[in-house]
């Protein structure tokens, strides 16, 4: 059964994890390992912003005359070199797709200007890419995806909008997305997890961090910076005030898409795995908390945007045709 443009129930087939690759943690690691074996060639476009910051976007033109516009948004600390965007955009391109990447602020390999850079809620941030992309090319039927951090977002900014996304937008998909963030933290802030995950998320943010500090002269301590060990430590200390929030807890209740589902009004896919490492299973969302609008597809594996498939080394194939089938269904 697949859906008809008012959103109807959807099945593309249930994804099956390779007996070979064994356990959320696994399924979510060696997917990264794979970005090589798919190589894609971009453009890039640098963005002002309202702001007087820039993002840069980076660009696959397989089809200029293709109305169909692919835009995904990507997850924390992401780029368009994610796995999930080359495997994503190698699959759709072939197909005569044109593809966007939107590389937030610091994400591109280049430092933002201003002491801000992206945050999990930051729905004003899709509302002027996408209403920006519509408006240059109002031809563009354009199909959006939101990874991780990037769906969190996605999500929020659908139900947000509403019924007004519809004239933007035509389908979405969120894959992985940590709708509950307080939910999310309470697993990647101990055990293993916070090891494997949390700790080389922090190395990243924390090198930004500090160079803003230097930078703009920020009244925060350097030292306190490189002593956080969890999100709740980052995000109380940097994330949540720089970005207008009190501290973690608020950043996390405002910026949770979750109470916002309900409000979504174009035919949106949410993929997620129950045994995704970010998010405990209990956090999804079930039919009652989304509108009739959203289809929930939840396989029992396939980790933290993994969806690995095929015998060794395996394929990233599932995800991207399940994306695609939904989008032209």
């Amino acid at each position: 059964m697949s859906a008809g443009r008012n959103g109807k129930p959807y099945s593309g087939g249930d994804y099956h994890a390779p007996w070979w690759l064994p356990g959320g943690d696994l399924q979510t690691i060696y997917p990264r390992m794979m970005a090589g074996q798919y190589p894609i060639s971009y453009r890039r476009e640098r963005w002002e912003t309202p702001d007087g910051d820039f993002i840069d976007l980076d660009i696959v033109d397989a089809n200029h005359d293709s109305a169909k516009l692919l835009v995904l948004f990507h997850g924390l600390e992401g780029s368009s070199q994610s796995h999930y965007a080359r495997s994503l955009l190698a699959f759709a391109s072939r197909r005569g797709w044109r593809c966007v990447v939107v590389n937030f602020r610091g994400c591109s390999g280049a430092m933002n200007r201003l002491p801000r850079a992206y945050h999990s809620g930051d729905s004003a941030e899709i509302d002027w890419i996408l209403r920006r992309l519509k408006a240059r090319d109002p031809r563009s039927e354009i199909y959006a995806i939101g990874v991780s951090l990037g769906g969190n977002m996605l999500l929020k900014w659908l139900g947000e909008t509403g019924s007004e996304a519809g004239a933007i937008v035509e389908r979405a998909v969120a894959v992985s997305a940590p709708v509950d963030l307080a939910a999310a933290a309470s697993v990647l802030d101990f055990g293993h997890r916070r090891l494997i995950y949390t700790r080389r998320f922090l190395r990243s943010l924390k090198r930004k961090m500090l160079a803003k500090i230097s930078q703009h002269g920020l009244n925060i301590d350097p030292a306190e910076i490189l002593t956080c060990l969890t999100f709740r430590q980052i995000d109380d200390l940097y994330t949540a005030p720089i970005h207008g929030f009190k501290d973690a807890d608020d950043y996390w209740t405002r910026s949770s898409s979750k109470p916002w589902l309900k409000h979504i009004q174009i035919p949106t896919l949410m993929i997620n795995a129950r045994n995704d490492p970010f998010l405990p299973a209990s956090a999804l969302p079930r039919d009652g908390e989304v509108s009739d609008s959203v289809t929930l597809d939840f396989p029992d594996f396939g980790g933290h945007v993994g969806f690995v498939s095929g015998n060794f080394p395996g394929r990233l194939d599932w995800l991207p045709k399940k994306i695609l089938h939904f989008f032209i269904a």
